[in-house]
């Protein structure tokens, strides 16, 4: 088993000096693996890997071959069943040379063909090549915790673990404007695009096949669909105690030391009470802020207390903040704003000391209703019993309000539908507010062109579900599991997500809406499975999330360094800077609160700097990886 970043190239001809091409692309992902690299190279194909050991098995070096050489495969990932997936298929006749995860896929593939991917359990993002069908089949888990990019032109295809290694390959890096647009409406780029118009991401739940001479063909193998089923409340709690406990013992199979990330919230308390049973030597690791208001940190080392387990904890400061921020957007890849991962980059540094592997509980608020929005629909529900010819008379109403007068914004949302008013968890700058910042702004390109089939995908569905599927679909995988990936693998550690497992999945997904937001709470069954065996104070706790100090920050210790930002950045061509000064000024004279803007802004900018403006010398953040140092090259042509 095994975390990795690795690079593939698929093409009807030979490439002069490709094997050290694919050897430079490999020291852009050698964060992600640095305990093995290997190359292999066929007749239409090379693969270029580096691997990060979590569980010691006799031959799990990648790239792995099968039935003599007629499959390759490399592999970023852990499969949770794998185990019972190589016993079924000995009973079939199969034959294994390791003890990997890797083999298994690879032999289930050989055995039922393209349903394969459906049997997997676990996070994954894997490229075959079929040497006798000369095609590849690539594949990406059902929710998107492992990443996957890809290039493709009318000469070859180029898959990665990370979109820099694409771009280090080739010529065409033209900023893509639909991208643009919705990363300030989202925070983050929503898939499958990226910033780079010619480099794409696989989905997840997606499979994918490849075949010499012609253009690549998706089909998803599973989208999360959410239903309403109906039983007892004392069912529905042994129901969700029972997977939840299964997810987190599958999860700590490692033969390396295992940790958890802990917070304040009953996700992460859940994760780590449990994974504690399994293995009470366990490390927590939580991070906070010297501001009040602005930690969670006691209550995490309250639990910790109870649980009787080692805690680390580790504080972040405003200098320290920015000062990683160019290198943690290099991570990233493409501008990103979520304040939340800038804490968790240091968290996963800190962990990195310590363990290889941490467990964390992303996905607990997409499943099981953590969202405090997701109560939106409750309070909103008198409008429904409004004539609709009577809501123009309260949007008259409405407009007429001043700006931060109580009622104004309840009236607003009240008669927007759902469609027009939930995009998802972040919502940063609204159509009319983007004409203001964007100098190339273009209309077509509206939050409508993410949404809009997503929505028609859940209609009839009761509100709440609707949130949480467009939440699945789009800030589950742009945002959460992006910023958990990469931040943790900047220092070669793995992240380890047990809500997000298809077993879990699959009876979070049945829930009733009355069973997420019942007694005025969220996660309100999840809550109610495990109030007997989590620490007492933590059970009722409000959700914190992870709340970032950058309103203080921006009106005071970042003021100037924001001011110097605004004023030296060179992506003028694209943004209004008088509007993001406006932006800052009337944040400072404390006229409004425009943090998030103002951060999604600064974001974009030193990401700006960073990929475009080249201003960061990016060879000091590599690590080196010579000729001597990779595997004996291997070729299966």
């Amino acid at each position: 088993m095994h975390m990795c970043g690795f690079v593939v190239r698929i093409s009807g001809q030979a490439e002069k000096g490709s094997y050290k091409k694919m050897m430079g692309c490999n020291r852009y992902i050698h964060h992600r693996g640095p305990d093995q690299v290997g190359y292999l190279k066929g007749d239409y194909m090379e693969m270029a890997f580096s691997r990060l050991s979590i569980i010691d098995v006799e031959g799990g070096n990648q790239p792995l071959t099968y039935e003599d050489h007629r499959y390759s495969i490399v592999f970023n990932g852990e499969i949770y069943n794998y185990i019972e997936l190589r016993d079924e298929l000995k009973e079939k006749g199969k034959e294994f040379q390791t003890s990997s995860d890797t083999e298994v896929i690879l032999a289930l593939y050989s055995e039922i063909g393209m349903q394969f991917v459906e049997k997997l359990r676990g996070m994954f993002a894997f490229v075959i090549w079929d040497k006798m069908k000369n095609q590849a089949i690539i594949s990406r888990d059902r929710f998107g915790i492992k990443p996957l990019y890809y290039h493709e032109d009318e000469k070859s295809i180029i898959f990665s673990s990370e979109k820099k290694c694409i771009t280090q390959r080739i010529k065409d890096g033209n900023l893509n404007k639909q991208a643009l647009h919705h990363y300030f409406s989202f925070q983050y780029v929503p898939e499958p695009y990226t910033m780079t118009d010619s480099i794409l991401r696989v989905e997840p739940g997606m499979v994918a096949i490849k075949e010499i001479g012609k253009p690549l063909q998706k089909e998803f193998y599973w989208k999360p669909i959410l239903t309403t089923s109906y039983k007892t409340e004392d069912d529905w709690i042994k129901d969700i105690k029972n997977v939840v406990c299964d997810s987190v013992e599958k999860h700590m199979r490692s033969d390396v030391a295992v940790g958890c990330f802990l917070s304040g919230g009953i996700d992460s308390t859940i994760i780590t009470t449990l994974a504690s049973e399994h293995h009470p030597g366990i490390k927590a690791f939580s991070i906070g802020f010297e501001e009040d208001g602005y930690s969670e940190v006691d209550v995490a080392e309250k639990t910790a207390k109870e649980l009787d387990i080692e805690h680390h904890v580790s504080y972040l400061s405003a200098h320290s903040y920015k000062e990683e921020l160019p290198k943690l957007l290099w991570h990233l890849d493409d501008p990103f704003a979520d304040p939340a991962a800038v804490p968790l980059y240091f968290v996963a540094k800190e962990a990195s000391q310590h363990v290889k592997v941490v467990l964390s509980g992303e996905g607990a608020d997409e499943l099981f209703g953590g969202y405090t929005i997701y109560r939106e629909p409750i309070s909103l529900s008198p409008f429904n019993k409004v004539p609709t010819a009577l809501k123009p008379v309260l949007a008259k109403l409405a407009y007429l309000i001043p700006e931060g007068v109580k009622g104004k914004s309840w009236i607003e949302r009240g008669i927007t539908p759902l469609e027009n008013r939930y995009i998802g968890n972040a919502f940063i700058f609204k159509e009319t507010e983007k004409m203001k910042l964007l100098k190339s702004y273009n209309s077509i390109y509206t939050n409508g062109r993410i949404t809009d089939a997503i929505y028609q995908e859940s209609v009839g569905e009761d509100p709440i579900q609707r949130m949480q599927h467009i939440d699945l679909m789009t800030w589950l995988r742009g945002d959460i599991l992006m910023k958990a990936d990469k931040m943790t693998m900047a220092h070669s550690l793995e992240l380890r997500v047990p809500f997000l497992d298809s077993y879990v999945f699959e009876v979070a997904s049945q829930l009733p809406p009355e069973a997420k937001t019942a007694k005025g709470t969220t996660k309100y069954l999840l809550r109610k499975a495990f109030a007997d065996r989590i620490p007492a104070h933590v059970v009722a706790r409000r959700k914190l999330g992870f709340p970032v100090p950058l309103r203080v920050w921006l009106r005071n210790e970042w003021f100037d360094w924001v001011e110097e930002l605004i004023r030296e950045s060179e992506a003028s061509y694209l943004l209004n800077k008088s509007f993001v000064r406006e932006l800052l000024y009337e944040h400072a004279r404390e006229e409004a609160d425009h943090s998030r803007k103002l951060w999604t802004v600064i974001c974009f900018i030193i990401w700006h700097q960073v990929f475009i403006e080249k201003k960061y010398d990016i060879e000091k953040w590599l690590t080196d990886v010579k000729d001597e140092d990779q595997q004996p090259f291997c070729s299966i042509s």
